[in-house]
Order: structure tokens, then C-alpha cells, then sequence
């Protein structure tokens, strides 16, 4: 499989720092979006703190299968899916174990989406409201599920998705890396066809750019105009937040199904 990653942050038109972060490793075939929280300091600490985490986590695991695990866990060769939550889990301890030693870091967290491509799957994990996006033959389909309050009470039926963009409460998550030293991780995967491009970014750029717009400007462009492009127009609805794309396209390469053969619907 043949893909193509960028990534852009930017602190947005409100805030005074950046709290977020992002990883590409093309080595790894591996991409992160974090969205940090908590303290002065907190949230930029907590954020990178996990994209190095995640890192180094991987890259042992990728070259070394059988290293020793923390806690003595076994994982298998090849488990890609455990090699992610697993590298999610060390970082959330990492995380909590800072902020255990400094008061000024207390509630300190991050959320995390990653994504890990492997022959011709996707394997891709989420901790929080960052999010996930697959962009195929003119479709866009989020592929993760937010651990918000927000959508734990629209599943419940207790709210409209009209109500979503304007509660007061929109910006509670209910799981974060690195608040509590254990995490519980969604983790999944999919079959890549030649042409999918996946989206990942953090709620600064979902807040103010709605899914018609993510889809005109990320299946037009490239994923380094399309990132550009989609900061600026987030910017202009506001810029509330600090805003992180990256965008990965998947090229063609023998092994990959076309658009035109069956697989995993959007």
C-alpha cells in the first residue's frame, strides 16, 4: 500500500497557545491528532507528552514484537490493533504519573485519535472528541465515535442533532489519555481502496467547519491544500479553538481494491 500524509496546526483566532499536536511517522505508517486540556501548562504538556509516547511506543513495537511489555502483557506479532492501545495506554500513564508529581499539572489529559496502516487495512483508535473521518466516492463518513457528554446524550435520545453545535455542555468529554492512569480505548479497522483519504483532526476544526464543508475541500485537494484550506475556512467561521488537521490519501498500489470493488461500505 502507497500513501500520502500532511498535517497542519494552527492556535486559531481566541486562544493564546496551542494545546494541540500531531504526529506523522511515515516509517511507521502511523498519524496522530491530539487535543490537550488542563492547567496553564496542562494541556500542551499532555498533548505532546502522548504524541512521543505513542511514537517510541510503536516504533519498539514495530521493530521488536517481542519486547518486554509494561505490566507483563503479551501481544502478538502483527496485532496491530493491540500495538495501538497499547501505545495509547503507556501514554496515559506517562501522562497521569506527570501530573502526579507536579500540583501545577494536576487534571491534566489529552484526547487522541490515531491511525496505523497496515497492507491494505486501517487500523485506527480514539480517546475523546477527535475525531476520524473517511472521504470516499464523494461521501463522507466519520468513522469514530466521540466520548462527549453531548453524545452519550444523543444516543440516549435526550437531545436533537440540532441541538449538538449549540449545547452549552458540547465540550465535556467523557475519556481522556492521561486524567486516570487506565483508559478505555476504541480501537477498529477497515479495508483502504485506492482514492480513500482520512481525516483526522481535533473538535477546533469540527466545531466551526460542518461535514459538507470538510467533504468539498478534502476530496477536491491534495491533503496539503486541502489542510490549509480547511484551517482557513475554520478560521474565518471563528477560529474558537486551536484547529489540527491531517489528512492521508491512499495511492494506488496493486493490493488495494478499487473504488469499484466490494468491500466495507462507507
Amino acid at each position: 500500500m502507497q500513501i500520502s500524509g500532511f498535517g497542519m496546526t494552527d492556535v486559531g483566532c481566541k486562544r493564546d497557545k496551542n494545546e494541540d499536536s500531531y504526529l506523522i511517522n511515515t516509517d511507521c505508517e502511523l498519524y496522530v491528532v491530539a487535543d490537550g486540556m488542563g492547567g496553564h501548562l496542562g494541556g500542551e504538556i499532555a498533548s505532546k507528552l502522548a504524541i512521543t509516547t505513542i511514537d517510541e511506543a510503536m516504533i519498539s513495537l514495530m521493530h521488536d514484537p517481542e519486547m518486554t511489555l509494561q505490566a507483563n502483557l503479551e501481544i502478538k506479532s502483527g496485532d496491530y490493533k493491540s500495538y495501538l492501545k497499547y501505545a495509547i495506554s503507556v501514554a496515559s500513564t506517562k501522562i497521569f504519573e506527570r501530573a502526579s508529581r507536579d500540583p501545577t499539572l494536576h487534571g491534566m489529559g489529552t484526547t487522541v485519535v490515531a491511525a496505523l496502516f497496515k497492507n491494505d487495512r486501517i487500523y485506527f483508535a480514539n480517546v475523546g472528541d477527535s475525531r476520524c473521518y473517511l472521504i470516499r466516492g464523494g461521501k463522507i463518513k466519520q468513522l469514530t465515535q466521540d466520548h462527549s457528554l453531548v453524545n452519550e446524550q444523543l444516543k440516549a435520545g435526550i437531545i436533537s442533532l440540532a441541538d449538538v453545535k449549540s449545547h452549552r455542555l458540547k465540550n465535556i468529554i467523557t475519556r481522556s489519555v492521561g486524567f486516570q492512569e487506565d483508559v478505555d480505548i476504541d480501537v477498529t479497522e477497515k479495508t483502504v481502496k485506492t482514492g480513500d483519504k482520512y481525516l483526522l483532526c481535533t473538535d477546533g476544526l469540527t466545531n466551526m467547519v460542518s461535514n459538507d464543508g470538510l467533504l468539498d475541500i478534502a476530496a477536491a485537494k491534495g491533503p496539503r491544500e486541502a489542510c490549509r484550506d480547511l484551517i482557513e475556512l475554520a478560521n474565518r467561521n471563528g477560529g474558537e479553538d486551536n484547529i489540527t488537521v491531517v489528512i492521508v490519501e491512499a495511492l494506488a498500489a496493486n493490493n488495494l481494491p478499487t473504488m469499484d470493488e466490494p468491500t466495507e461500505g462507507i
